[in-house]
């Protein structure tokens, strides 16, 4: 059973992160593991990558987990940390609106404070949904947060910069975008991007959009003091850890078949016993 006045207290401390003087960085975990050192390096909230929890699970990332298995997993990191969790519900896993407000119900229940929504379908025929019915989606989650008495930190993701083909219009689109998200009750609005995002751009979003804004990090994202030079409240790493680390492993494995040496392997790690101590419980 989820503590309700802890968790609104969690959630308070997480919304007010995104107001701080100090840009919030936060990582994305995939499991309790990843999310454990995440925490002790020292960030002060958590988000998951729904990538990296479905690849964990054997699936392709787009809804192509159930609910109830990234839910499981999401309830696992937030009963294993004090931090606020942020879960990444991809697009609600529902196209109807009674459908948002039970995934955000069931977000609640797993203890988090924080949910993801994009607003991309799926489909690549039409890539992403109505900005109205969009809208409609994020008031349900909304409204069934307040219901709740948790005010749930709803970052609003539109896919604008990765699967809207007009380039000349992807920045007021995402404009228009966030600022009829906010209006429905988000917190944060969230552009991510592939590299196409640049610092111009990034500054008349935080301009123009009357709500903190959120870019994921990547190979020509400016650095974080520059990104909080320009105003940007919130920076996610997306499932970009994990495929790094996947890259080790498949090195060490690429190593061992080519040359059966253990260099990668066993250069200094962590330590069995450090491992152990994190889970070991008094």
């Amino acid at each position: 059973m989820v503590d309700r006045s802890e968790q609104r207290r969690k959630a308070e401390e997480f919304l007010a992160l995104h107001s701080s003087d100090e840009m919030l960085i936060l990582p994305n975990a995939w499991d309790v593991a990843s999310k454990e050192i995440f925490e002790r390096e020292g960030f002060k909230a958590i988000g998951t990558t729904s990538a990296g929890v479905a690849a964990t699970l054997g699936h392709a990332d787009g809804e192509k987990m159930t609910l109830a298995d990234n839910l499981q997993v999401v309830k696992r990191i937030a009963d294993n940390t004090a931090l606020p969790v942020s879960a990444d519900m991809e697009a609600g896993y529902a196209d109807s609106i009674e459908g948002l407000a039970d995934t955000a119900e069931a977000v609640l229940a797993t203890g988090a404070v924080g949910l993801n929504i994009e607003d991309s379908t799926g489909d690549p025929r039409v890539p992403l949904f109505d900005k109205n019915h969009q809208k409609d989606k994020i008031r349900a989650v909304r409204a069934t947060s307040k219901s709740s008495g948790v005010h749930l930190v709803i970052n609003a993701r539109t896919d604008v910069y990765l699967l809207d083909g007009d380039v000349k219009q992807q920045l007021q689109h995402a404009i228009e975008r966030g600022n009829l998200y906010r209006d429905a009750g988000a917190d944060c609005i969230f552009v991510p991007d592939v590299g196409n995002l640049d610092k111009s751009s990034m500054k008349v979003l935080v301009r123009e959009i009357d709500a903190p804004v959120n870019v994921i990090a990547g190979a020509t994202t400016p650095a974080v003091a520059e990104l909080q030079g320009i105003g940007v409240a919130r920076l996610s790493l997306g499932p970009r850890p994990m495929r790094a680390l996947f890259d080790l492993l498949r090195s060490m494995a690429r190593e061992l078949i080519a040359s059966g040496t253990y260099g990668q392997m066993a250069s200094p790690v962590i330590s069995y016993d450090e491992v152990n101590g994190w889970f070991s419980r008094s």
